[in-house]
């Protein structure tokens, strides 16, 4: 009997099976972890997907900080303001970032080269985003949150959603802001992510090479080399 190890061909019948073989055409290693990327990717649009993320780690470490030592801490301790203006300044980073990010985009025509999944879950991971940022501001617990949330309360009110949606809740708010809407956003971002990898960075428009490759980036020996900045 050889050592040789069996290889099964038959085709997987469960859903694990059927995912796992999924992963591994379309997601190798080479893949999720490329050492080179296409040239064009040292152009300075492509770096505030980055840096969207970037700000995004720095708002979810200081809101866990927050919302462990609660507002008494962050309202009158000199380190709690410090890191209440860290989550603030993160928050309008992340959105400066993500615009951008999203209109260099559009520009891109990035929904080419079947990446129209990997353009949808940006947009909607902005659309989750602004509830959040919504959420965050009424539960600031001050007098500022107090006058968002009414006049924030009127506005759903007249397009029909204030009976889901209350903002003057705090309760319900503080719950959205601190787990639903983060989880809705992780998971957004990681299948974005994967998308990424899957399909690649978009190219330029006028990167006639890659689109005559069929739009796919795929990071090999072939690959030019990213250039140092």
């Amino acid at each position: 009997m050889s050592g040789a190890p069996v290889v099964d061909d038959e085709p997987a019948t469960s859903w694990i099976g059927k995912v796992r073989n999924r992963l591994e055409r379309d997601l190798p290693y080479e893949k999720v972890l490329p050492e080179t990327q296409p040239a064009y990717v040292a152009s300075w649009i492509y770096v505030f997907g980055v840096l969207t993320l970037a700000a995004l780690i720095m708002i979810v470490a200081s809101g866990t900080v927050l919302a462990f030592e609660g507002p008494s801490w962050y309202h009158i301790s000199k380190v709690g303001k410090f890191f209440n203006s860290l989550h603030f300044w993160a928050v309008q980073l992340f959105f400066l970032f993500m615009v951008i990010h999203l209109l260099g985009k559009f520009w891109m025509a990035a929904w080419r080269g079947n990446r129209a999944r990997t353009w949808i879950t940006g947009m909607i991971a902005l659309i989750v985003s602004i509830g959040a940022a919504l959420t965050g501001y009424v539960i600031q617990t001050n007098f500022d949150s107090q006058w968002i949330a009414f006049e924030a309360k009127d506005g759903l009110n007249a397009v029909g959603i204030g009976a889901w949606f209350n903002v003057a809740n705090l309760g319900q708010n503080l719950l959205m802001h601190v787990f639903l809407m983060p989880a809705i956003l992780a998971v957004l971002v990681i299948v974005h992510v994967v998308l990424v990898r899957l399909h690649g960075v978009v190219p330029p428009i006028d990167a006639a090479e890659v689109e005559a490759a069929g739009g796919a980036v795929h990071t090999s020996a072939t690959t030019e080399p990213t250039e140092a900045r």
